[in-house]
């Protein structure tokens, strides 16, 4: 799994375009989550997250905080309405119970 803290500022619009990073692209299998954020400056942590995961309580009920919060059509990466150290540890949690090893 990789996090990676978002700078302030930095990419324009959320897409595929041509001078995107090699660090957008997201691998098979997993899915960009943004956690934490809404701080001035601070964008939160960009986290790939395995699919497998999605189906773990504790990962669904953040899912279920997000589109209450957000709904269900957010534009561009996933955002997470929790602080990045609550989100790692349920991720590690998740990734646990499921037998994943931390990359």
């Amino acid at each position: 799994m990789v996090w990676k803290r978002k700078s302030a500022g930095a990419g324009g619009s959320p897409g595929r375009g041509a001078g995107a990073d090699e660090e957008e692209k997201v691998p098979r299998g997993h899915v960009p989550m943004v956690a934490g954020g809404g701080a001035e400056g601070d964008d939160g942590e960009r986290v790939l997250v395995p699919v497998r995961l999605l189906s773990d309580p504790r990962v669904a009920e953040l899912l279920d905080m997000a589109a209450q919060r957000y709904g269900y059509r957010q534009p561009g990466v996933l955002r997470v309405p929790c602080d990045a150290g609550r989100f790692r540890r349920v991720v590690d949690g998740a990734m646990q119970r499921c037998g994943i090893a931390p990359a």
